[in-house]
């Protein structure tokens, strides 16, 4: 019988176990301490954890630790088959211990496999044969959920008498003990699978909501994949620097997950945002191109004029020279029609600039006279068409400059109502920040710096570069790595982005890294950081 002080200890040891239970949270961790301390509170040489697959109906080995073969270097070659809870015929399989323990939920303790004849030990037998190993004392305990499911099984192996160091039969304290544990294990064990569970289909949600948003825009939805992989790039250059203001900043794997969810979602509200506004290619498309409907007034315009011609050269009583007047003015006036489309068309592309003249020449073309197919004398341009030919940067109005810039207040909205557990609570805060200035002239809450995250500001300066190096937007091509810093470099001096952030970003060569895996090979040009705005005091800190 065993001492009442082993009896204290061992009780003594379970709940120091199930507080460590609690606090595990990667499960093959978890699996390692269940199976450590099952061997540790019934003195056990050896043992086995394996889970159930409910699908499969097969128990799968997960660890073995065996203290002997391990001092004899053998025990990094263990390892078992996963074995069936039925057989081909679809009867239970109770020759083994370990799936009848399965299918009974029962605990089996056998002092002696090699005298045992209710169960098949031939395997066990031949690994012992193979290690010199001599497995006796089994001590075989299902691991049952809240719902009595069992979803593992414990088996240690050679029980070790505490005074004498030699093999013996599990006693009746050391199963009590074994199966309290086995209770605990397997809610543990539950407990954190249900949480990673949990946590795969918030994954799941996330990326459903990404692919809605891509397959309403490809251009938008490469723009949700980009910025939160940029963005941890940048984070673990925050990381490892180790100088300037940022040397202190640390980022565990709770915050590192907490950022990367939230550059996932930062433009979840473009889902409600209008695709002919996001994907608006060119200054005049709506839901087509109205360019086209500009070239057919073009070509009204010219067959009036041929008519005017004919009309002049039919008229009895028209002047001497009159007509090669007539058709002299007509070549000049079709030149200058042909000149006009070309220059629409050019506007109508879109740019990061539009001069003043250039404003001017849409307007006086706006004003030109033309007779629409009801008959009706009207200017060449409506009030649309010119507002839309002389936006001066992008493709964007005003109004539809608003409709994007909204998405922001969207994306806040929809993560506000999110129930978010404590380790994911400041998503909404860095992914609703990423529009927002160091200087307090960013939207939507016109916040500065020091009202902002370091990880909001990382996904600001991340959405910058990644909008600036883009190929696939419909309307302008990605800018090379030189230019992008540039721009960049510009936004650092006038107080748009995080200096210290743009400074690592240069520092750590983040954007290389970046461009080696997302940008085409052409855009991958030669960065001389002397000629970039701002970088000077990235440099001088190398």
């Amino acid at each position: 019988m065993e001492s009442t002080d082993n009896m204290v200890q061992g009780l003594f040891e379970l709940n120091k176990i199930g507080i460590a239970l609690s606090k595990q949270v990667d499960i093959n961790s978890l699996l390692q301490t269940i199976l450590e301390a099952a061997k540790r509170i019934t003195n056990a040489d050896a043992g086995t954890l394996y889970l159930h697959d409910p699908e499969q109906h097969v128990l799968r080995f997960e660890i073995v630790l065996n203290d002997t073969l391990c001092s004899m270097s053998k025990c990094t070659t263990m390892s078992f088959p996963e074995i069936g809870l039925y057989d081909e015929d679809g009867k239970p399989n109770h020759n083994n211990v370990v799936s009848h323990t399965a299918l009974c939920g029962e605990t089996v303790n056998i002092p002696d496999a090699y005298a045992v004849q209710d169960f098949d030990f031939s395997g066990t037998k031949k690994i012992d044969a193979m290690t010199g190993y001599r497995s006796q004392s089994f001590l075989t305990v299902p691991m049952c959920d809240h719902e009595g499911q069992v979803i593992g099984v414990l088996q240690l192996i050679n029980a070790m008498g505490r005074e004498t160091n030699a093999v013996e039969p599990f006693s009746q304290n050391s199963q009590q003990l074994l199966e309290s544990l086995a209770s605990q294990a397997a809610i543990a064990l539950s407990n954190r699978r249900l949480i990673v569970q949990l946590e795969a289909l918030f994954e799941s949600f996330i990326r459903m909501i990404n692919t809605a948003i891509d397959d309403k825009s490809p251009y938008t939805g490469g723009h949700c994949v980009r910025v939160p992989a940029l963005t941890m790039m940048l984070a673990e250059a925050v990381g490892v620097t180790d100088h300037g203001p940022l040397r202190d900043f640390v980022l565990t794997d709770k915050l590192r997950r907490e950022l990367s969810i939230a550059g996932l979602l930062h433009d979840c509200g473009k889902i409600t945002t209008p695709v002919h506004v996001v994907d608006k290619a060119t200054k005049l498309e709506t839901i087509f191109d109205r360019i086209r409907l500009v070239d057919t007034r073009f070509e009204i315009l010219k067959r009036d004029a041929e008519i005017a011609l004919l009309r002049e050269a039919g008229r009895p009583d028209r002047e001497a020279g009159s007509e090669a007047t007539a058709r002299e003015n007509y070549h000049a006036y079709l030149e200058q029609l042909d000149a006009d489309r070309e220059f629409l068309r050019h506007c109508n592309i879109g740019g990061e600039s539009m001069s003043d003249e250039a404003v001017e020449r849409v307007q006086r073309i706006a004003n030109y006279q033309w007779r629409d197919p009801e008959g009706r004398v009207g200017n060449f341009l409506d009030q649309n068409e010119v507002e839309n030919l002389t936006i001066r940067f992008g493709t964007l109005t005003g109004a539809e400059r608003e409709i994007i810039n909204h998405h922001i207040d969207i994306t806040i909205k929809m993560l506000e109502s999110v129930a978010w557990p404590e380790s994911l609570k400041n998503v909404t805060g860095h992914a609703g920040g990423h529009h927002e200035r160091m200087d307090g002239k960013g939207y939507p809450r016109g916040l500065t710096r020091e009202q902002m995250s370091v990880q909001a500001r990382m996904l600001g300066l991340s959405d910058i570069f990644e909008a600036l190096t883009a190929k696939d937007r419909p309307y302008k091509k990605g800018k090379t790595l030189s230019e992008a810093l540039a721009i960049l470099g510009k936004f650092k001096l006038s107080g748009h982005i995080d200096p210290d952030l743009f400074d690592i970003f240069i520092r750590e060569k983040v954007y290389l890294d970046y461009a080696r895996k997302f940008l085409a090979p052409e855009q991958i040009d030669e960065v001389d950081l002397s000629k970039i705005p701002g970088a000077e005091s990235a440099l001088a800190k190398r």
